[in-house]
Formats: C-alpha cells, sequence, structure tokens
C-alpha cells in the first residue's frame, strides 16, 4: 500500500497549482488549497485543514510587526514554501499568499497520507498506530512529509522543485468548514481555519 523508493506518482486530473490564484488575501487563497496534493520525493499528501495568517492587520502573523529574517518570505512572491520552528521543537509549512504589496501565508495543518505511507510511518514512529493520524497537526504533517528547515523558500511551483503543490481536479472540490485559529493567544475569533468536512485526518 506504502510506496517504498522513487518520486510519489501523478494523480490522475493533478496539475501544478496556478500562481496567480495565491495573489488574494490569504483567508481567501487558505479554502482553495482544501484537496490538493504536496509532495515531498516518495511522500505525498491531500490537504484537509489549513489556517491564514495575513499581515499587519493580523497580530497572531509573523508578519504583523513588519518583515524580519524569519517572516521575510511572507512579503515576497507567492508560491514559495515558508518554513519555520514552532517553539523550538516541530518544523511548520506554509504556502506564502497574499495580495500585491502585503504579505501573508497559509498554514499547512493536516494532511490526509496518500504515498508513502511506510517511510511516513518509519519518519512518525511506532507510537502513532492509525494512518490517519501520520499528518494530523503542522508538525505531524512536516514530520511524516520530512519538510524541514531546509526547504524554506523553495518554489512549490516550479517544475522538479523538492516539494510541489499540485491542484485538484474540478470534480474533487470538497465541503470547507470555516472555525476559529488553534494555538494562538491573538485574534483568536477570527474564522480563519478550514478544514474538510468530515475528514478523519484533521487534527482536531
Amino acid at each position: 500500500m506504502g510506496h517504498h523508493g522513487g518520486r510519489a506518482p501523478i494523480l490522475t486530473g493533478a496539475a501544478a497549482f496556478d500562481r496567480s490564484r495565491l495573489v488574494d488575501r490569504p483567508e481567501a487563497v487558505a479554502p482553495l488549497l482544501l484537496g490538493c496534493t504536496i509532495t515531498v520525493g516518495a511522500t505525498s499528501g491531500r490537504i484537509v485543514e489549513v489556517e491564514a495568517y495575513a499581515g499587519i492587520d493580523d497580530p497572531a502573523s509573523h508578519a504583523h510587526r513588519g518583515p524580519t529574517p524569519r517572516s521575510a518570505i511572507m512579503f515576497g512572491e507567492v508560491g514559495r514554501l515558508y518554513v519555520y520552528r514552532s517553539y523550538g521543537v516541530h518544523w511548520c509549512a506554509n504556502v506564502v499568499a497574499h495580495q500585491e504589496g502585503e504579505p501573508g501565508a497559509v498554514l499547512l495543518r493536516a494532511v490526509e497520507p496518500l504515498a508513502g505511507l511506510d517511510l511516513m510511518r518509519l519518519r512518525r514512529g511506532p507510537a502513532v498506530r492509525r494512518d490517519r493520524d501520520l499528518g494530523s497537526g503542522p508538525g505531524r504533517l512536516t514530520q511524516a512529509l520530512g519538510i524541514e528547515g531546509r526547504h524554506d523558500g523553495v518554489d512549490l511551483l516550479a517544475p522538479g522543485s523538492p516539494v510541489t503543490l499540485a491542484d485538484r481536479s474540478a470534480a474533487d472540490a470538497p465541503i470547507a468548514v470555516a472555525s476559529t485559529r488553534i494555538g494562538i493567544s491573538r485574534a483568536t475569533d477570527l474564522p480563519w481555519r478550514f478544514s474538510i468536512a468530515g475528514s478523519p485526518c484533521r487534527s482536531r
């Protein structure tokens, strides 16, 4: 069932995500990423949960106080991967998305494992007994897919990129559920977390 080597298979109907669709406010882009596929080497997952983070008007965002060495990528080209370490422990992966002249990114919170499950299980360890839990959370997602700090800044939409984002087919448009973001202490009322209704792979 899992794939042991090589690149993950190209899924029927999958195509690179259109970069122009990422030029919008992050909370508008976020639900568009649901159902899309992120691939890293032999592993891939279907995105089932995301969170949007904007700029100066979003106190929970890394871009709230302007660009820093860490957050500068949020002000740059859309379609890049923004990777940072959370609390010095877990890597978190984000898709840079924003309007012209504004920063922003969408945090990838959970994926449904699609390919390379054997490798995902190995990376996550024997304590994870259910495949649906392999990528059910930002830190779990990056660990399962093998996303690390070295991937910060890679172009998700470039052919041959070490991490790629493929669009879903029109027939696979999921039902999105909006809710408030998790694990933050500011702007907790914004309904900028989006997930696929009924997915067992969501973080919670």
